[in-house]
């Protein structure tokens, strides 16, 4: 029996409707497989005398259909595809759209049953019905592969000169298709040919479907369509001037689809190319004007016209009605229009930064805007704006940002973008240092290891300006790590910040005023002792309190301790190098300075492949007899005599090793080490004369094997030098000074729209238009002088720091001096054995303040050339051209009086382009009628009959458990702590987000509901509305964690905020459809 107008048999609705109301996917299953057992019955074939069901035309298409609902649903309907093939070769239209549909949906590109619906395509496009060459039309652009183009592309190429407009439509997109798939079979040339046939069809919808084929051509090829310019430009003009018919206006703008469609392939003609260009600026000038008409429509024609204008050939009236329609989208109170607003700034700042000026004020606006999205693409701007000038407030604000989102992809793209601007505008190395430090802790081991190599290699090999300054640069760097390593756990500091302040307090330690070297030690001791540190940052604090025991002349018992404990390491490579470090204490304590030397790290490593050194041994062992060294006539690895006789071989000793007489503990031997001597547990030893202070990355032998022990380690060997001084070069001539020009006068703020009407020669307009402001392109009455607030004050200073290189001739503030840190004696690496006394060196003078050079701010501070007065006419189209901007040389710039801080700079990863913005969300209200429940549309028409009020009792659920795999979900027991620990360790995640939840008003009930699903409730924080539950199936073998978060919103509705961790990605997803269904 049918469901009234649905036509949809009784049995169909039911299972429609026990799909909707299942309650998790185990149930949805259930249902399917009952599904696909009722259409195998339905199907399968029918003995002689029986009327086959597809007979029947009234249900062969709800067999289909319900097929259909099989396969989106993941299970298997392959049994009746051949179904779905023999409907396709009906004669009846309604079920040849519908066989076309499930083959289209249902056969893979491989799929043998696609070659038998070739004859049925070839025939319905030479049939006389237009609704059969149409199906045959869209059935081939969805089902015919590389293999079939050549037995369809001829039919098809007839197709474009068919007398309705619809099937010339179809043809040009399918033939498009066809030139994808098999490009040796449709030629570009030969699609090329047809396309400008097609681009002059007497219909607009045919010409309107070709420019998307001209587009996606243009985009590979575009010096092909350069000749169409003049086509497009008149066929944008007659559509500016309402000549296509009525049919195709879209709330009184005329065919906007098309306009946007053919500014955009003017933009991709005309790129680079000033006499492509020129012919395009009157009617790109025109399309701007006429656009504007205070509606959705005609703002995304301006807003393509603004991406046309900077992409094309530059032009100083066009680009200052951009500027000016980027203003009053900057003005308007709609967060769509602000969000176009700052994505045109962002494509016009990179090209021309001083259209920026303007927009300080709004940019600090939407930085500081509720709407996410908002904020988002203005820190986009703000780093495609960045410059030497503003780079210390825009990194700022990015790392403010950083540190609140935890949306992991916005923060992978900040961290990256911030490694980016501090490396290449850097305004001097403790800046760079400090800089890199924060965002360390912000953003972790989301940092590549690459960026913390660069920074330990800038410390190690300084600047290459002076000592002085390497000095004052490390000690800056030893500060900051000593402030941290004082004030922050481990437990809050992140791997790769672990170890570059292990490497670091290693290195340069003894250059700390704030903490002496025994103390460093002592916390470095006690920080290594924290069991949940990663293997390669234990490796870093045990070589970093090596280097510490040498440096000091004498182990504490805290370091003998921890480097005893490590003897018996699993690691096999930190007990190697405890091992070594053990024996060198114990058995040659004097060549600890040797071998691990004072700031050396830069230093290169001279190996004597040769082993001359032994050459003393050698001759002292033959005078005394030994045997010399032969070579063996076969070195054979398999030969098992390597040269000495058979009877020289030692026999196998049965006999076990004899047991030691004493005990001593190794611990104790490492503490008498520095009993004797000058060198005692409190003093300083200061580097002997000329002595080399150095490396501390390497300890003995463990170093020599294995450099990187899966860590970060200063590698310098045989790379560039980067960071420290280079080699020297035979100086230039002097180059003959020469008088600088003045820069030319920039233009005042305001004055774009000005420029552009007095050019143009038409009025302003006094209508007002949505974005906040007068619709027409003139320049706004001035406004009354208001006394300012010591808010907007703050806020003008920031946006002026924030747009500082921008403006023309800005000059940046100057950056204040670093006070100066006082220095403390290097001690070097010595044997507690009493060495000549020493006087430390004096404390190096501070360094003058940095004064700033203004010659590296050339690139931001040239100003625009100003355009040329042109005469006022009244027609645009008359004889007032626009012309190309010429690119003219930027102006010499002052001398500075001293020469500028260096700017660290490596290679920085390119950022993607900026693509077409995606419109930012609207506000919506909140309102009572949210909560209304919603109304079932089969019982609103009355085709629920006795089904109003009676549940599937054959699909209930017997218990509210989640199930998965047929394993029922049970508590695991653990507390808060282990429930972090967990966290982590589960990848598999999958948020879930209720906006009004009906069963859970409270954080009480939402503890209630995760149990009753099979969780254990384990801490429920009642200050943040704040939950976390666990849970387990098959004894642990998946594991699930629940984070739930309960805000209470206005009208009693409650806001459920659920994140779902699992170690399985299946029953993660699985189980946070199941939550969302229980608790919605």
């Amino acid at each position: 029996m049918a469901t009234g107008g649905l036509n949809l048999s009784r049995e169909f609705f039911e299972v429609l409707k026990a799909i909707g109301e299942s309650k998790s996917k185990q149930e949805e299953d259930r249902i399917i497989a009952k599904e696909v057992t009722v259409l195998k019955q339905k199907l399968e074939p029918t003995p002689p005398g029986k009327t086959p069901p597809l007979q029947n035309k009234k249900r062969a298409k709800e067999y289909l259909v319900r097929l259909l609902y099989v396969e989106m649903l993941g299970h298997d309907a392959s049994f009746g595809y051949i179904k779905a093939v023999e409907m396709a070769a009906s004669a009846s239209l309604y079920h040849k759209r519908t066989g076309y549909l499930v083959c289209a949906a249902c056969l893979s590109p491989d799929h043998e049953f696609r070659f038998m619906l070739v004859n049925q395509m070839q025939r319905d496009l030479q049939s006389t019905n237009l609704l059969e060459i149409c199906g045959g039309l869209l059935a081939s652009a969805s089902l015919i592969t590389s293999d079939m183009v050549p037995a369809m592309s001829g039919e098809v190429t007839k197709l474009l000169a068919h007398d309705s407009e619809t099937v010339r439509k179809k043809a040009i997109i399918t033939l498009h298709k066809f030139h994808q798939l098999a490009p040796d079979v449709v030629t570009e040339d030969e699609l090329f040919e047809k396309v400008r046939k097609v681009l002059c069809d007497r219909d607009p919808s045919v010409m309107g479907s070709c420019l998307n084929v001209i587009e996606s051509m243009a985009l590979r090829e575009p010096v092909k369509f350069k000749d169409l310019i003049p086509s497009l430009v008149s066929i944008l003009k007659q559509i500016g001037d309402h000549r296509l018919p009525s049919d195709y206006d879209y709330h009184r703008v005329p065919a906007p689809w098309m306009q946007i469609k053919l500014v955009r392939i003017m933009g991709m003609l005309g790129q680079a190319d000033a006499q492509a260009s020129s012919g395009m600026y009157e009617i790109l000038m025109d399309t701007m004007k006429k656009a504007d008409v205070g509606i959705n429509a005609g703002y995304a024609i301006v807003y393509e016209c603004v991406k046309c204008i900077t992409k094309i050939y530059p032009n100083t009236k066009l680009l200052d009605a951009a500027a000016d329609a980027i203003a009053r989208f900057m003005d308007s109170r709609s967060h769509n229009l602000k969000y176009l607003g700052v994505t045109g700034l962002a494509l016009i700042v990179e090209s021309h930064p001083q259209y920026a000026t303007q927009h300080q004020m709004a940019v600090m606006d939407c930085l500081e805007d509720s709407d996410e999205t908002l904020q988002r693409k203005t820190l986009d701007l703000l780093y495609r704006m960045t410059n030497p000038v503003n780079v210390e407030f825009i990194t700022d604000k990015l790392l403010l940002f950083l540190a609140g989102t935890t949306d992991l992809f916005l923060k992978q793209q900040l961290t990256t973008r911030v490694c980016s601007v501090a490396e290449r505008y850097a305004p001097n190395n403790a800046w760079y240092i400090k800089t890199i430090t924060q965002l360390f802790e912000v953003s972790g081991d989301m940092v590549k290891e690459e960026v913390a190599q660069n920074l330990m290699s800038l410390i190690a090999e300084g600047t290459g300006e002076s000592e002085e300054e390497d000095v004052r640069l490390r000690q800056t760097a030893v500060e900051l790590y000593v402030t941290l390593l004082q004030e922050k756990p481990p437990a809050k500091l992140p791997r790769i910040l672990l170890e570059t302040m292990a490497w670091i307090l290693g290195e340069y330690a003894y250059l700390s005023s704030v903490c002496s070297l025994e103390d460093i030690l002592t916390r470095l001791c006690q920080w290594n002792k924290i069991g949940a540190l990663a293997s390669s940052t234990r490796k870093f604090l045990t070589s970093a309190i090596f280097k510490l025991v040498a440096q000091a002349g004498t182990c504490p018992p805290q370091a003998a301790a921890v480097i005893d404990e490590y003897t018996r390491s699993k690691d096999a490579d930190l007990q190697q190098r405890c091992l070594e470090f053990q024996g060198l204490l114990t058995t040659a304590p004097q060549y600890l300075g040797e071998i691990l030397p004072v700031d050396a790290a830069a230093e290169d490593v001279d190996v004597d492949i040769n082993l001359s050194f032994l050459d003393g041994y050698c001759q002292q062992s033959l005078a005394e007899g030994a045997r010399p060294y032969s070579k063996p006539e076969d070195d054979d690895d398999d030969d098992e005599d390597y040269g000495a006789s058979a009877s020289d071989a030692p026999a196998f000793k049965m006999t076990p090793y004899a047991k030691p007489d004493t005990n001593v503990s190794r611990s104790h031997m490492i503490r008498g080490m520095g009993s004797g001597g000058a060198a005692t547990s409190g003093s300083v030893v200061t580097p002997p004369p000329g002595g080399n202070m150095g490396n501390t990355s390497v300890t003995s032998t463990a170093s020599a094997t294995n450099p990187s022990a899966n860590g970060l380690t200063l590698n310098t060997r045989g790379a560039a030098n980067v960071w420290g001084k280079k080699p020297a070069t035979p100086a230039a001539p002097a180059p003959t000074p020469q008088a600088a020009a003045p820069p030319p006068p920039a233009p005042a703020p305001g004055a774009h729209s000005n420029v552009f009407a007095a050019a143009a020669g038409f009025r302003p307009s006094t209508s007002t238009s949505a974005y906040g402001g007068s619709s027409g392109y003139g320049a706004p009455a001035p406004a009354p002088v208001t006394q300012k607030t010591p808010e907007q004050l703050e806020k003008e200073r920031q946006a002026a720091a924030l747009f500082g290189g921008i403006v023309p001739g800005s000059v940046p503030p100057p950056a204040p001096a670093p006070a100066p840190v006082p220095s403390r004696p290097v001690p070097a690496a010595a044997p507690p054995v009493a060495a000549p006394p020493v006087a430390a060196a004096p404390a190096p003078p501070p360094a003058p303040a940095a004064e700033i050079d203004l010659l590296d701010m050339m690139a931001f501070d040239v100003a625009p050339t100003p355009a040329p007065a042109a005469a006022a006419v009244d027609d645009i189209f008359g004889s007032a051209m626009l012309a190309p901007t010429p690119i003219a040389a930027p102006a010499a710039e002052p001398a500075a009086p001293a020469a500028a801080p260096p700017i660290v700079e490596t290679a920085s990863v390119d950022e993607e382009d900026l693509g077409l913005p995606a419109p930012a969300d609207a506000d919506r209200p909140t309102s009572a009628s949210a909560a209304i429940e919603p109304i079932d549309p089969f019982a609103a028409e009355g085709l629920l009959g006795d089904l109003q009020d009676k549940p599937l009792t054959s699909f209930e659920l017997s218990s509210a458990k989640f199930e998965f795999n047929g394993s029922v979900l049970g508590p695991l027991q653990i507390n808060t702590a282990q429930f972090g620990q967990q966290w982590g360790s589960c990848t598999a995640t999958s948020p879930v987000s209720i906006p009004s939840s009906k069963k859970v008003n409270s954080l009480d009930s939402f503890m209630k509901e995760c149990k009753a699903v099979g969780l254990h409730p384990i801490e429920a924080i009642a200050a943040t509305n704040e939950g976390i539950c666990a849970g387990q199936i098959k004894g642990g073998v998946l594991v699930a964690l629940v984070h739930g978060k309960v805000s209470p919103q206005a009208g009693g509705i409650t806001r459920l905020d659920i994140t779902v961790k699992s170690t399985d990605s299946t029953m993660s997803g699985s189980l946070a459809l199941y939550v969302q269904n229980m608790m919605a």
